[in-house]
């Protein structure tokens, strides 16, 4: 049989095809097999298991690449623990001498390794400062606390709550900080609507560069750079207290739990692309109107994608993960948040065909105060005042009658 050779439009025709069908067809996992499906949100339920006690208020966790948990106490101590081994008896970190732990919501706020943190040992750190409450963003190596260097502050001197504080690294490699009202209630400073504060929003900063007298840089790409009397660091704005969210390891996404003043709480998902989107706060408190006084004439509000009332003893949102791990592959791209008070787990999970899915799938132990992965991708939760340290899973509970 003779053999002819292909024509260059005929060849890229065929290529076309192939990548248009592997675009279509489902993922294969490695070992050959599909993915395990997601099962709808009913189907899920979480449980618990205690695997440390005796930390002093825990208020931050983050994973690191040796499997190591980092463990951030309220009064600016950092333990560690680890699977293997368990709780660290001595703080790996001692930051009491620069932090104000006064108030219930002052204190070391927030902690997340670098990217590079394998080779430098370098965590970000967001805290109140001594000696009059300012909001701080730091960098600082390991069980080196002489070095701290300050990166960013911002003034929060006369009341005591709605302090923010989670520190996260985007897919972008840049630096995420959220920072509260400036406390008391109602927005006592109109700062939720005010860009030239830093209170009330999501910051995004380079951590990697310098820029004049400045240890970091702000991105060109953030939205208010060019706007007059605007702080260029604003990421988003019109939040009241976002003291947890997180970004999806896989699309980038930021999912904000952001506390309510005593009717709603929230949990919001903002997508790269909404970038300077205002959340609302104070003109509203989730999606009903707070303050009209703060309501601009054809503002554009971004709705939040779940909120739950204040009142069945529900009190402050805890913003959690979007679950990624391996152990529950029926519940890979499920958000959950949790609740101070009520230890309510809520599950939220984006639609494809638009829209979001919402289910209560139980309950975590009592005060839960953040909730983070390890390495792999599985779920811890800290409870405050206990000084506890769970590991969380998922199971799926198939309804009645199902086939298995």
């Amino acid at each position: 049989m003779s053999r002819r050779r292909c024509r260059p439009v005929t060849l890229l025709a065929g290529l076309l095809v192939l990548a248009l069908s592997a675009l279509l067809l489902p993922p294969v996992s490695a070992g050959g097999a599909p993915p395990t499906p997601a099962v709808p949100l009913t189907e899920l339920t979480v449980v618990s298991e205690q695997v440390a006690s005796g930390l002093r208020r825990p208020i931050a966790i983050a994973g690191l690449p040796d499997g190591r948990m980092l463990i951030a106490e309220k009064n600016g101590t950092v333990r560690a623990y680890h699977p293997d081994t368990g709780l660290a008896a001595e703080p790996v970190l001692d930051l009491t001498a620069r932090i104000d732990p006064s108030d219930n919501e002052r204190g070391l706020l927030g902690i997340t390794p670098a990217p590079n943190f394998a080779t430098t040992g370098i965590l970000y750190v967001a805290y109140t400062s001594l000696p009059a409450g300012a909001l701080t963003l730091a960098r600082v190596p390991l069980g080196a606390p002489d070095k701290l260097q300050v990166l960013l502050t911002q003034d929060h001197a006369e009341y005591g709550n709605h302090n923010g504080g989670q520190v996260a690294f985007g897919r972008d490699g840049y630096l995420y900080w959220s920072l509260g009202d400036g406390g008391h209630t109602h927005d006592p400073f109109k700062a939720g609507q005010n860009l030239s504060t830093l209170l009330g929003k999501i910051v995004r900063i380079d951590v990697n560069r310098t820029c004049g007298s400045k240890p970091y840089c702000v991105p060109a790409s953030n939205p208010f750079v060019h706007t007059p009397d605007a702080r260029p660091e604003i990421w988003l704005y019109g939040l009241r207290n976002p003291w947890r969210f997180s970004i999806d390891p896989v699309d980038g996404s930021l999912w904000i739990g952001d506390v309510g003043q005593g009717l709603v709480e929230e949990i919001n998902h903002i997508r790269p692309w909404q970038r300077g989107a205002n959340l609302g706060w104070s003109c509203r408190e989730g999606t009903p109107i707070f303050d009209p006084d703060q309501c601009r004439s054809g503002g554009t509000y971004t709705d939040p994608v779940f909120e739950y009332d204040h009142y069945n003893d529900n009190c402050s949102v805890t913003g959690g993960v979007v679950y990624r791990g391996t152990q529950t592959p029926e519940a890979r791209g499920t958000y959950i948040a949790s609740d101070y008070c009520s230890t309510r787990v809520f599950a939220v999970r984006p639609q494809s065909s638009g829209g979001y899915e919402n289910a209560t799938i139980g309950y975590l132990p009592t005060q839960p105060t953040a909730i983070g992965t390890d390495v792999h991708g599985e779920l811890y939760v800290l409870s405050d005042l206990p000084g506890w340290l769970n590991r969380v899973r998922f199971q799926h509970v198939p309804p009645a009658g199902a086939n298995h």
